[in-house]
């Protein structure tokens, strides 16, 4: 295999997950809106705790969405960056309303086993691909989605 060759090879592969990544991205930004809405709109008696804990989340979930645009940045392709763009990708449902706070933590419970999904599927693709830095990045987001959904869940049982 020439060199030529293998270095088009390594452009497929980076720009598949790349484009992957917007997806996740999507998925990672719409999860931090609506942790941020149920911050400011919880209520009912765990309020102060679920207060700071979905601000503790959404806090996260801010670093994530940085890291995540700067790795598809690092893989020479554009990061989406508008609502509406974020809405066509995102394979989460938007939340316009204010549920009641137990549907609240079941509904951020299910977007983060969503995400954990995603993420081991794009995660499968990085390893064949070699792509060492986005697998490394996944890794960490499937540690804090899944550690992210046990602690919500917690709250419902």
């Amino acid at each position: 295999m020439s060199m030529a060759t293998i270095h088009s090879t390594k452009n497929h592969h980076a720009q598949k997950i790349a484009d992957e990544l917007t997806h996740f991205l999507a998925d990672t930004y719409l999860l931090y809106l609506k942790t941020q809405n149920f911050h400011w709109n919880v209520t009912g008696p765990n309020f102060h705790s679920l207060h700071e804990m979905f601000e503790e989340q959404y806090n996260e979930l801010a670093e994530a969405v940085d890291l995540i645009a700067e790795r598809i940045r690092a893989l020479k392709a554009a990061a989406p960056a508008s609502f509406s763009h974020f809405l066509k990708l995102s394979s989460l449902k938007e939340e316009n309303g204010v549920p009641p706070t137990k549907d609240m933590l079941k509904q951020l419970t299910k977007d983060h086993e969503t995400i954990v999904q995603i993420a081991n599927n794009i995660l499968t693709k990085s390893q064949k691909a070699q792509d060492e830095a986005t697998t490394d990045l996944l890794i960490e987001r499937i540690r804090a989605h899944e550690k992210t959904a046990w602690m919500l869940r917690s709250c419902i049982e």
